[in-house]
């Protein structure tokens, strides 16, 4: 009986070190999962089951998420300094919608709207 648990154990700890090993990747990597996975030798699938399965894995995960998006902002105030305006008009357009910079479609539809008429059969046969 004592095998089976240190078999048991070993596998938990194998987890264990493959998740903290797939945390430090996805730092690295700054969340990208199939290279994070390659690095660490795990199926990218894993990663996912982890996810579903394992909450404190996932918190961390999202940290690293933030960790990344933060990078990314930080780029892209970079840009917006240097006068980029496409970079000036995406930070407007997703960071601006409660002053106005939103982008909007009008429709306008030409001609008769007709109504649509709709029937309902009940099969007298069921008792549904």
């Amino acid at each position: 009986m004592r095998k089976i648990n240190d078999k048991f154990d070993t596998m938990q700890d194998r987890t264990t070190k493959n998740k903290i090993a797939m945390l430090e990747a996805l730092e690295k990597t700054l969340g990208v999962v199939t290279t994070a996975a390659n690095i660490v030798g795990v199926d990218r699938t894993t990663h996912y089951v982890w996810m579903d399965t394992d909450e404190d894995y996932r918190l961390a995960v999202r940290d690293i998420d933030d960790v990344a998006i933060d990078f990314a902002e930080s780029h892209l105030h970079k840009q917006i300094k240097k006068g980029n305006t496409p970079a000036t008009v995406f930070y407007l357009k997703t960071k601006g919608k409660r002053r106005g910079y939103v982008e909007k479609t009008e429709l306008d539809i030409a001609g008769e709207i007709k109504p649509i008429n709709i029937e309902l059969r009940i099969d007298s046969d069921t008792n549904e």
